[in-house]
């Protein structure tokens, strides 16, 4: 079982990321890999729906699937998958100017560990996040991994990688974006800071949190109030909780 490495496909792996491939119009499978011992609902029904779409599947040994990506939990399921397109700076400011509720980001200041981009993905889209935003240096872009972990929001929420973080920071502010930035000590309460208008919610990395130049230009920093001894949470857990803070404040119904 054989594959191209090249800069314009990769792999995706597990349950949510493959069906989440075939149902986005803007990623081309190439080749669909299947465990043939599973015979479970969720399996066939993305078999069925590659096959609605004309697709090849290939029923293969769970040991190929262990070899095309070690060490990972790929559930039975590997696609390999043209690159989907990047989704730009611009393309960000159109999605703002096009917005009919007040725009709501995730910014991302050097968060490396894949499985806690995959669970800022996932959240952000429960959250309803118009975009997600990280730097393109020392920080993790859309692997197999992120994309297993986000379940199909990889998909679905548009992700920024910019070269130079606080100038997009300062676009956005001229944009009339508020940018609230997350600390461990030394910011207001989260529950007492008004975050119903236009936001930017910045959130740092995984050991250090926000770096300085990106602390600076926040509009306001804040604080989650926690009990017990524990430091800080870790970044898709603080995450959550500012994200549905906001959502509680602008009063989100259930869908």
């Amino acid at each position: 079982m054989r594959h191209e490495d090249s800069e314009s496909s990769e792999l995706r792996y597990g349950l949510h990321a493959v069906r989440a491939a075939l149902e986005q119009p803007a990623t081309q499978i190439i080749s669909l890999w299947v465990d043939q011992s599973r015979k479970d609902r969720a399996i066939q029904e993305i078999v069925e729906l590659a096959l609605e779409q004309g697709l090849d599947f290939y029923s293969v040994d769970r040991e190929d699937l262990d070899n095309l990506v070690p060490g990972v939990r790929h559930q039975g399921i590997v696609a390999y998958c043209s690159a989907q397109p990047t989704f730009t700076e611009e393309g960000l400011f159109d999605l703002l100017d096009n917005l009919n509720a007040p725009p709501l980001l995730l910014i991302l200041d050097g968060v490396q560990d894949p499985h806690n981009l995959g669970a800022c993905l996932r959240t952000a889209e429960a959250a309803g996040v118009h975009g997600v935003i990280a730097p393109k240096d020392r920080a993790v872009g859309l692997t197999a991994a992120v994309r297993k972990v986000a379940s199909g929001a990889a998909e679905r929420v548009p992700f920024v990688r910019v070269t130079n973080l606080a100038r997009l920071m300062r676009k956005l502010h001229e944009q009339g974006l508020w940018l609230v930035g997350t600390v461990a000590k030394g910011g207001g309460s989260l529950y007492e800071t008004d975050l119903k208008g236009p936001l930017g919610l910045v959130l740092g990395a995984e050991d250090r949190g926000l770096r300085r130049l990106t602390s600076e230009h926040c509009d306001c920093l804040v604080q989650i109030p926690m009990q017990g001894s524990v430091g800080s949470l870790n970044v898709s857990v603080a995450a959550g909780v500012c994200l549905f803070e906001v959502q509680r404040q602008r009063g989100f119904a259930l869908a």
